[in-house]
């Protein structure tokens, strides 16, 4: 409706405003900082996303740090103070890309090769410098990003849901997840249960010496990167290309980007990236997983090796909705499989030949 968009527009333009206002209010008083977030690419191109941001002082992790101490630290990354249209410059090689933040700070990079890039690394680093804003007497703000290199060797790609999938979060129950998110660290969440030996099982492949690409799709806010990043280091969880969102308003609508057109997007993002390369995607069925997968099955046919769907709900009629979306899968050509736990996963996968029957673990007895 046209109110919605300009009640968006104006919440948009108020929101941008008091960014500014902020920014020049605390500009100088802390240093600043680039982020780069993981970015992947193939011997073609080279895609990176970041954020200019001051330093907010989120210290890493411990087992000790208080209820009190992780609470600060959500604190600290929701009051995030972003600096607007700061003007960055990315090098990779020889090649050279002067970019201009948007005015939540966030930077995209792009690169796109002549000639086929020629490594044999999987990571490529890319060094990134802030031009602008300057701040007097501050030595020159640095950071180096990483790009996950997808080989054409590799036997297929995986895209999996982090809350509820990779780490309990407790999606399903409001209170839950607001005392996970809030006054848990990276090293009090809990993975589940099997989650690390299955995805490296995955990136290893069939034979277990494979390096199969895995990325992260959540619709988490991007400022819970460093949270996620650390959580999948301690927990020993392949590291790989993570989506966010950004909660800020959008000009065209109220709220932000709907979850599922959000998690969509970013999926078919990826596909249209590597166009050659077959997938497996995981996530629960606390939310709209499955409802999202079934649209990937039906725009990629043939390109969905599986979907699997962890069971976070005992709902009857729920587990009758995805069953039914599971028998739209098959005629594109693909399998969603509902499955209580990541061993069913496991178990799943080996006999379909996609990991190593060695890497598989074996259910608790």
């Amino acid at each position: 409706m046209n109110w919605q968009r300009e009640v968006a527009r104006l919440a948009h333009a108020v929101e941008e405003a008091v960014d500014r206002i902020k920014y020049r209010h605390v500009n100088g008083t802390r240093p600043l900082m680039i982020i780069p977030y993981l970015g992947f690419g193939s011997a073609e191109f080279i895609d990176l996303k970041g954020r200019v941001l001051e330093d907010s002082g989120i210290k890493p992790s411990r087992e000790t740090d208080r209820v009190w101490n992780n609470l600060l630290n959500m604190y600290r990354r929701f009051e995030s103070d972003e600096v607007p249209y700061a003007r960055i410059i990315a090098r990779f090689q020889h090649i050279e890309q002067e970019i201009t933040a948007d005015e939540e700070g966030f930077f995209e990079v792009s690169f796109r090769f002549d000639q086929p890039l020629a490594s044999e690394q999987s990571w490529q680093n890319i060094e990134i410098e802030l031009l602008e804003p300057k701040v007097p007497g501050s030595e020159k703000v640095r950071a180096i990003g990483q790009a996950l290199i997808v080989s054409t060797q590799v036997e297929f790609g995986v895209i999996s849901d982090i809350d509820d999938t990779v780490v309990h979060t407790g999606v399903t129950s409001r209170l839950k997840m607001a005392h996970t998110v809030l006054l848990k660290n990276a090293r009090t969440r809990l993975p589940l249960k099997g989650v690390a030996n299955f995805y490296n099982a995955l990136q290893q492949g069939r034979n277990g010496e494979g390096c199969n690409p895995l990325f992260y799709v959540s619709s988490s806010p991007w400022n819970m990167y460093d949270l996620f990043r650390e959580f999948f280091q301690i927990n020993d969880i392949p590291v790989g290309p993570i989506f966010l969102r950004d909660w800020g308003f959008e000009r065209q609508t109220m709220l932000t980007v709907k979850n599922r057109k959000y998690k969509l997007d970013s999926i078919c993002y990826i596909l249209d990236s590597l166009p050659d390369l077959k997938f497996i995607l995981i996530g629960d069925s606390g939310e709209e997983d499955p409802e999202i997968y079934t649209q990937v099955i039906h725009l990629y046919p043939q390109r969905i090796l599986a979907a699997y769907i962890r069971c976070v709900k005992r709902d009857p009629q729920r587990r009758d909705e995805i069953h039914a979306l599971a028998e739209l899968g098959k005629k594109s050509g693909s399998a969603m499989v509902l499955i209580e736990d990541i061993h069913g996963m496991e178990k799943h996968a080996a006999q379909r030949g996609w990991i190593s029957l060695s890497s598989a673990s074996q259910p608790a007895e």
